[in-house]
């Protein structure tokens, strides 16, 4: 089953074309666009992807569709559906097993699941298909659907994997077996590093950064005022008066110290607009490696009665210092199904954390009925945020890491290759060689608390190298190049 997503995206190019660090870059991109429609002949494009809310891919979409309708590009969206939940756990395992972590034992049984929901899926799809048309599918999910329409069906088909690893392990070979018969039909692949490229896809694929949107919500300049009436609409602050604007129908929600969920403000306050703020927003997943970011924070303070080194001013930084763990309702990610059990393992590593300890860490888990106000959510925090950090064993790319380098915050993140591709170290943030170890993330942390000013240089640099490489008009440009090149290989003119 399959479901039709309008991509809603309220920004034209003449919005970003107004605003002046913008106006050169939209230009460029309105000239190559011109040049490039006509070797598209009109073709539609059609993307796949496997969730219209949740993770990077079904953020990226709105945007880089409206932005090549504009453009004029004839350009689609669909979700592809099953009932079967257990085809969507293969499919984590195999996410996982691309990132290197898992048990490498596929069997019969998972080949039979996955081909079946595949031509399931392959027949829903179908029914949207025209001959001539594009197809491109995203990630693990709809791959076998989208092999089985390209033999089927006059198209070309493009896979688009947002995930890899830098080395082969028995995982990756598992993974990439498995798959290996389903990437044969494409007519290319497109990666976010060259380090991510199977051998059953070298020489046909093509690399593009995922990127984002500026005036996205997430992304978008928040006044003061805005800012603020975010946060007391969210529940994460206690407003002091009166705001402009209603509280939303779902709070953001903060883990109590009996384990239950309340609103972020119980039992008080937590002092995101006065106390230095360590903040991490990511999906629940093992790879995002939440529990040592923890470990890391709590070996920070555990130390602090013991030194001798710090002046004043650092000292009384790392006393306030309080960590924001926050993701999504896990509930509300449909393709992700082992969110809840990694929340409940988050949770209860911090249940067995002494009291002094739990108030100065907040489990935050974000509504997620509302995609605006998820995204304000999320800006908000980041715009709250001393250092932001993004401790992935493993990661794709991570817009997570992004989005608050636009904002000028100064990060933490891991050697993950997306994350080494966007932090060059000592100029746009700090890495960490094992986001494991707990007090190399301990003195990462310290480093980036003691100096303000080391941290604002940080963010400047952020910013400039977002600006120039991340931002979703370079994402449309290779696109367009991408889409003009395959519908001359598919269909040569005589």
């Amino acid at each position: 089953m399959v479901h039709v997503v309008e991509p809603r995206h309220s920004a034209t190019l003449a919005d970003y074309e107004s605003i002046a660090d913008l106006n050169g870059t939209v230009r460029s991109l309105r000239q190559e666009a011109e040049s490039r429609l006509a070797g598209l002949d009109g073709r539609r494009l059609v993307m796949v992807n496997s969730t219209a809310q949740g993770g990077g891919v079904a953020e990226m979409l709105p945007a880089l569709l409206a932005l090549l309708r504009e453009l004029g590009v004839d350009a689609h969206w669909l979700v592809m559906e099953t009932q079967d939940h257990a085809f969507f756990r293969l499919t984590k395992h195999l996410h996982n097993l691309i990132h290197g972590m898992g048990d490498p034992n596929l069997g019969p049984d998972d080949r039979a699941l996955y081909d079946r929901v595949s031509e399931e899926n392959a027949d829903a799809i179908e029914a949207f298909l025209s001959p001539g048309d594009v197809l491109v599918i995203h990630d693990p999910q709809p791959m076998g659907a989208g092999a089985l329409l390209r033999d089927r069906a006059d198209i070309a088909a493009i896979w688009r994997c947002h995930i890899g690893l830098d080395r082969e392990t028995p995982q990756t070979r598992a993974a990439w077996d498995f798959l290996d018969p389903y990437a044969t039909p494409y007519d290319h692949a497109i990666f976010t590093a060259p380090e991510y490229i199977p051998s059953c896809l070298a020489g046909r694929s093509t690399i593009i950064h995922p990127a984002i949107d500026p005036l996205s919500d997430k992304n978008r300049y928040l006044r003061v005022h805005e800012l603020v009436g975010i946060l007391a609409n969210a529940a994460l602050v206690k407003p002091w008066g009166p705001v402009t604007t209603p509280a939303f129908p779902e709070p953001a929600k903060r883990l109590q110290a009996d384990g239950s969920w309340a609103p972020a403000t119980e039992p008080e306050d937590f002092g995101l607009l006065f106390r230095p703020i360590v903040t991490q927003v990511s999906r629940w997943d093992r790879l995002k490696g939440f529990v040592p970011l923890m470990e890391g924070f709590v070996s920070l303070k555990l130390g602090l009665e013991a030194r001798t080194d710090l002046d004043d001013q650092h000292q009384h930084a790392l006393q306030l210092v309080r960590l924001v763990l926050a993701g999504p309702d896990p509930s509300s990610v449909d393709d992700d199904p082992e969110g809840k059990e990694v929340l409940a393992e988050l949770c209860a590593a911090y249940d067995a954390l002494p009291p002094h300890l739990q108030a100065d860490i907040a489990m935050m888990s974000l509504p997620m009925s509302s995609k605006k106000n998820n995204a304000l959510i999320v800006n908000a925090l980041q715009l709250c945020s001393d250092v932001v950090a993004q401790n992935s064993i493993q990661e794709g790319f991570g817009l997570t890491v992004t989005e608050p380098m636009w904002k000028r915050a100064a990060l933490m993140g891991s050697c993950a290759v997306g994350i080494r591709q966007q932090i060059r170290p000592d100029l746009d943030g700090l890495l960490v060689t094992d986001p494991e170890d707990p007090q190399e993330i301990a003195e990462a942390l310290d480093t980036l608390l003691s100096d303000p000013v080391k941290r604002a240089a940080f963010g400047r640099s952020g910013r400039q190298r977002v600006h120039d490489n991340f931002l979703v008009f370079a994402q449309v440009k290779s696109w367009l190049e991408l889409l003009t090149n395959t519908v001359a290989a598919r269909w040569p003119r005589s």
